[in-house]
């Protein structure tokens, strides 16, 4: 027997097919939305409608942004020779929690996985080769420790090292199959502080 009408059971499915969220939660925020003030929910879904218009890939490092250079590449105080690949955009933010690293960011949006189809031309990695075209100094790559960070941080490893550029991984401390977004600074900045060559 169906508890809701079918506006509601289209709301709670919606918010359900978000990640992290499950069926419970889903309910639960359904709800909350219901019984906000319109003017609330329409702030809400403008919001949301706006920034899907608007978000787009920083010119320089691939990052989520709904300005042309998002504020680490736009900030001339950063070390622009030195270039930190990460897989996605909350890799990003947890390494800036930490507060210590100066450099600048190039977001793969993505790892390479031959078995699920991925490749090469499947994420930002020509956008950081054309990078690398100019003046860089160092690459540390920050992939999370599963079989498909790996691959990816030993392809790109593979791809730089001939131009004579210096290629390091993050250390261990960030655990084997870890996403670095759930990881906290602390253990973060020993893995960044530890890196080494490739």
């Amino acid at each position: 027997m169906e508890l809701y009408t079918g506006d509601i059971n289209q709301l709670i499915d919606e918010l359900g097919a978000l990640p992290g969220i499950g069926h419970k939660s889903a309910e639960r925020m359904a709800f909350h939305i219901i019984n906000l003030p319109h003017d609330r929910v329409k702030r809400l879904s403008d919001t949301i409608i706006r920034a899907k218009e608007n978000v787009k890939y920083c010119k320089e490092c691939c990052t989520l942004t709904d300005a042309e250079y998002c504020p680490v590449c736009a900030n001339a105080r950063r070390n622009h020779r030195m270039i930190m690949v990460v897989e996605n955009t909350r890799d990003l933010a947890a390494y800036e929690k930490t507060g210590k690293y100066e450099g600048v960011y190039h977001v793969l949006h993505g790892a390479l996985s031959p078995m699920n189809g991925i490749g090469p031309a499947d994420i930002k990695l020509k956008e950081l080769l054309q990078r690398l075209q100019g003046e860089v100094d160092e690459v540390i790559i920050a992939t999370n420790s599963s079989l498909e960070g790996e691959t990816t941080a030993m392809y790109i490893s593979k791809l730089i090292k001939p131009a004579g550029i210096r290629v390091t991984r993050i250390a261990s401390g960030v655990p084997v199959g870890g996403d670095l977004e759930n990881i906290d600074e602390v253990t973060l900045l020993r893995a960044f502080e530890g890196r080494t060559e490739l």
